[in-house]
């Protein structure tokens, strides 16, 4: 692209230079993507040259973002997920110019620091540290990298003059469980001689029946070599030693990871989520608590599920042990965050732990504290959570997962302390969410120490093993707007540091396993016989009595209507009070419908987060500059799983929708609880949504920057339905074949064990490890990282 632009240029600067100057009149000097495009077609509307499909057109629209300095220009363009170039433009010689990422990070920091331009910076680049790793190379493979991984390095690690058996022989030989020696017994001396067990085993089991357990065939098999692990009866042994056969006589990726993903390999696992309020009961619509402690609390009774199963199919006699750590909070009002044990419901042996933040004088620190201030307390909670989980477990956890910032960060210590194969789930990761953010966190570091948080995302993406995201787009974007983790590949801090690369897209530590909602909880409105019917006064005093039993606002003119409904954290990301105004500001949406909000308090003076407490002054305003009373109901409340579960159903009943839109949603498990129930759901296109649902088909995207034709595509929906019935239920019913399909916990389960198995493989005999990394991200953490987090600590 740019070498035919480069080409075009020499006989079109008018053109060029047009263009230019149009973007240098809007004075501003850093432009998003939307303000090139819109200049650009100013420009094409009245040049006497056609402009279209030009060079310049296709140039155009890869840019993401201008920083324009008169008489200096300078482009970042992207020309797909994770491959970006960046241009110079004079706007008197008018010849473009390729330039480094690095000259492109320094001339966007005069921006924010003009007098700074001959500091020496700091720059980070992690793509020395991966130069003989084998990555991706295609942008549709991103985040199916153990596909890939499974496929590159068994095509060489075992044709490596049986390096690979050798090594294989030896993971299986130093298997065990709690003491207990699993897989092989270690009197084999080599792989010849495994071969030989093998053929000898195979032959044994040939005459025992196929369902003989494996205690009728546990002494001969021990004498043979063989421990337990290999399968709880007969034919599953004989399928699991095939297995490996086939692997030593000639490996392919995906019989490697059918062997793999029958070895018991994980009954322990630690769980790290410090932030917020981690609870079961009476959290969420706490500040910091939302999606992802439903996530987790799903994620681990499908996990359990999962590592019973497993552990049973392969003959061990063991329960495994799941445990949830976060922080403690002794002034945890009307929750359970005070308690450091609370085992998790619907589970066996799954427990949420607590440890305290503690003062540098080891002071308990009682109040909550903002995710964003949370840095300087970390490291100490890292080593106080590895002691507790050490105790808990009797021994090391086989799998550490982190989750948000924070969790991760702490992950990352504690992987690198015990030696555990760590994977990192991010959730949301800020830098996509507040724009701008790294280039301005000296502005904004009163409130939300970006310089902490980014830091800590850098550390501990380049630190796990592997890392699982939702979708897609949270990795690598559209063909237009730039992936969650790609905001990471290079940025700048001004008076920080400059990242010229930070994070690889194409690495194979990317992979995407989607969570689902609880089957047991959201399921058909259709499905008469499981609806808990006796909610049914609760929800009708909830939406439509004049006191609906906890803090409220508003009323329904015409309960009639079906209804639009939303519910989430009251923040600005979430957005809910842009919903109002939609609603407010279209005539025909709220005379088709009513308006349900679930969000927040209703009195500012209840919350103690000040984000929070702006945007419950801003939905008053709505409502009284719209004067919403009667078309719409606020309701300040936090929702009882169950009791959230048939409301959805209700408002399926009532012939309604749900809306999500958020200015971002990393993914939305209320769009998957809502689709799941049967109910239509409109959400924004700006994140996880877009891949979650079919437009048009199994729901409904929207741009949250354009309310009115959010309001508008309501309207139509609502219209269709009221002539056409039909319409609405074919809606419903493809959502929830979209969920069943794609987005449920058993299938996350089973996806999640096969990967935590194979990176831990892979990790145990490559060299995935990457001592060099490690060591220069402890150089990092140490003096980059630790003296930020503890300047925040306030005085003692």
């Amino acid at each position: 692209m740019i070498s035919k632009f480069d080409a075009w240029a020499v006989d079109h600067r008018d053109e060029l230079h047009a263009l230019l100057r149009k973007w240098f009149e809007l004075e501003r000097p850093l432009l998003l993507r939307s303000d090139l495009l819109e200049a650009f077609d100013v420009v094409r509307d009245c040049h006497p040259q056609p402009l279209v499909n030009t060079p310049l057109h296709e140039l155009v629209k890869s840019l993401q973002e201008a920083v324009c300095r008169p008489p200096l220009t300078y482009l970042a363009l992207r020309e797909g997920a994770g491959r970006w170039s960046f241009l110079r433009i004079h706007q008197q010689q008018l010849i473009p110019e390729i330039i480094s990422v690095s000259d492109y990070l320094a001339f966007k920091e005069l921006l924010v620091r003009p007098e700074g331009s001959h500091e020496p910076v700091l720059e980070l680049d992690f793509s020395p540290f991966n130069r003989e790793f084998p990555r991706l190379t295609e942008t549709r493979s991103i985040g199916q990298g153990v596909m890939f991984l499974n496929r590159q390095l068994s095509g060489t690690l075992f044709t490596q003059s049986g390096i690979g058996a050798a090594k294989l022989l030896h993971f299986l030989t130093v298997h065990n469980m709690d003491g207990q020696q699993l897989m092989l017994h270690g009197n084999f001396a080599n792989v010849a001689a495994l071969r030989t067990g093998l053929r000898h085993a195979l032959g044994l089991l040939d005459s025992f029946p196929e369902d003989a357990p494996w205690q009728t065939i546990a002494e001969p098999l021990s004498g043979l070599g063989f421990a337990p692990g290999w399968g709880n009866h007969v034919k599953r042994v004989i399928d699991t030693m095939s297995l490996l056969v086939d692997i030593l006589e000639a490996a392919s990726p995906q019989i490697l990871e059918n062997f793999l993903a029958r070895i018991p390999m994980i009954s322990k696992l630690l769980i790290l989520s410090p932030h917020g309020y981690f609870g079961q009961d009476n959290v969420l619509g706490m500040p910091d608590t939302g999606g992802q402690v439903v996530y987790i609390l799903d994620q681990v009774r499908a996990l359990e599920r999962e590592m019973s199963e497993r552990l049973i199919l392969q003959g061990i006699v063991a329960q495994p042990k799941i445990l949830i750590c976060t922080r403690l909070i002794p002034d945890a009002g009307e929750t359970l965050c005070n308690q450091p044990l609370e085992k998790v419901h619907g589970t066996q042996n799954s427990w949420i732990v607590r440890v305290p933040f503690r003062k540098e004088n080891g002071e308990i620190i009682r109040h909550w504290i903002s995710r964003f201030e949370i840095w300087p307390y970390l490291e100490n909670f890292a080593r106080d959570i590895e002691r507790e989980a050490l105790a808990q477990l009797s021994g090391r956890p086989d799998l550490v997962i982190g989750n948000y910032s924070d969790g991760n960060l702490v992950a990352s210590l504690i992987s690198k302390r015990m030696g555990i194969t760590q994977c990192n789930i991010a959730h949301a990761l800020e830098q996509s969410k507040y724009l701008h953010s790294a280039l301005h966190w000296q502005e904004n570091e009163a409130q939300y120490h970006f310089n902490c948080q980014y830091t800590a995302d850098l550390i501990a993406m380049n630190s796990a093993d592997f890392i699982i995201t939702s979708t897609y787009q949270e990795i690598a974007g559209t063909p237009y707007t730039v992936g969650q983790y790609e905001t990471y590949q290079n940025y700048t801090m001004p008076g920080l540091y400059r990242v010229v690369n930070g994070i690889d897209l194409f690495d194979p530590k990317f992979n995407i396993v989607s969570p689902g909602a609880d089957a047991d909880v959201y399921f058909s409105y259709l499905d008469r016989e499981r609806r808990l019917q006796s909610l049914l006064p609760d929800i009708e005093r909830l939406l439509y009595a004049s006191d609906p039993g906890v803090p409220s606002r508003g009323y329904f003119d015409d309960p009639s209507k079906p209804l639009i409904f939303t519910m989430a954290r009251l923040d600005v990301v979430k957005n809910l009070t842009s919903l109002a105004a939609w609603f407010a500001q279209c005539p025909q949406l709220s005379e088709a419908a009513n308006l349900l909000i679930i969000g927040g308090y209703i009195d500012p003076a209840a919350s103690n987060d000040s984000e929070e407490r702006a945007e419950i002054d801003h939905m008053h305003a709505i409502m009284n500059e719209y004067k919403l009373e009667g078309r719409m109901r606020w309701l300040g409340t936090r929702l009882e799983k169950n009791l959230a579960g048939e409301l959805y159903r209700h408002v399926a009943d009532r012939r309604g929708i749900f809306v999500q839109p958020a200015r971002f949603e990393a993914f939305g498990l209320t769009i998957i609880e809502a689709m799941a129930s049967g109910l239509p759901v409109f959400a924004t296109c700006y994140g996880g949504p877009r891949e979650i649902i079919q437009h048009g088909i199994s729901g409904y995207h929207f741009d949250p920057n354009d309310g009115s034709a959010a309001a508008s595509a309501m309207v139509d929906f609502f219209a269709r339905s009221a002539v056409d019935p039909i319409f609405w239920d074919k809606v419903s019913e493809m959502a929830l074949k979209r969920v069943e399909s794609r987005y449920t916990w058993g299938l996350y389960a089973e996806r999640m064990m096969t990967l935590s198995r194979i990176y831990g493989f892979w990790k145990f005999v490559s060299n995935l490890e990457h001592e060099e990394t490690i060591r220069y991200l402890n150089m990092f953490y140490h003096l980059q990282f630790r003296p930020m987090a503890k300047s925040l600590l306030p005085d003692q």
